[in-house]
């Protein structure tokens, strides 16, 4: 019995070395597909600002887009349902930092809403966040839009700056397209709640550590994939 001892150790480190590779290699997969998907969600969130914003007479005013201390997009949020619907969908917040944008950190955003209501919509969601205190709301566990003052329909048009007061102070600005009409959209009740298991793997970071603080990730430091969001956002709005 004793000769068939070292021969099933063998086996036994055999087997636990087999394990280890696929779990390594499953972990590799995860990530290369984890990155893949930031891409490609970094990509959308950018093509529809470029939409938006190459629309000139119904574009983002760029004197508001210049206050702005961040940016959130969500591309495709479907809203769907009969008597009772929702909304639900993922996008990217970047803060603005010396000479640009930070890296996207990963958002969701959901919210009900009741009414006749049949059939599913596609539409996009752009925020803008024009304050420390609206972007320091975002990086609790969850964050509803509209709060007594808190948010308003953003104007639209090279002219439509010089809107209302209440517009002018709100802490966020919210717009909306769909079917291709792009315009302000007054979006109360929805949630926006980071994700950080996206936000993790893709960084090694939550959100609160990505949009804050004083060691954030340089574009260099940046997965070359989600850089395309920031470098979009720059395009159209930088301070020195």
């Amino acid at each position: 019995m004793k000769s068939f001892r070292p021969m099933t150790l063998s086996i036994v480190l055999l087997v636990i070395t087999i394990a280890n590779t696929g779990f390594a290699q499953t972990g590799r997969e995860r990530s290369s597909k984890k990155a893949r998907a930031a891409a490609e969600q970094s990509a959308r969130a950018a093509r529809v600002f470029n939409e938006i914003m190459g629309t000139r007479e119904k574009s983002i005013p760029r004197d508001l887009l210049n206050k702005a201390e961040a940016v959130a997009v969500f591309p495709g949020v479907i809203k769907a349902g009969f008597i009772v619907g929702g909304r639900g969908g993922s996008g990217v917040i970047s803060r603005r930092v010396a000479g640009g944008w930070s890296a996207p950190a990963f958002f969701d955003l959901g919210g009900g809403s009741i009414g006749l209501q049949i059939g599913a919509a596609s539409t996009d969601y752009i925020l803008l966040f024009m304050n420390e205190n609206a972007v320091e709301s975002l990086l609790g566990d969850k964050f509803e839009i509209g709060g007594e003052g808190s948010a308003a329909a953003g104007p639209v048009g090279r002219s439509a700056s010089a809107s209302t007061d209440v517009k002018l102070n709100a802490q966020i600005l919210s717009y909306s397209r769909s079917k291709g009409a792009f315009a302000g959209l007054e979006l109360k009740g929805g949630v926006i709640k980071p994700d950080n298991e996206d936000n993790s793997q893709v960084y090694g970071m939550t959100a609160r550590d990505i949009l804050t603080g004083a060691n954030k990730i340089s574009m260099e430091g940046m997965p070359e994939g989600v850089r395309v969001f920031p470098l979009t956002l720059t395009r159209y709005s930088t301070r020195k």
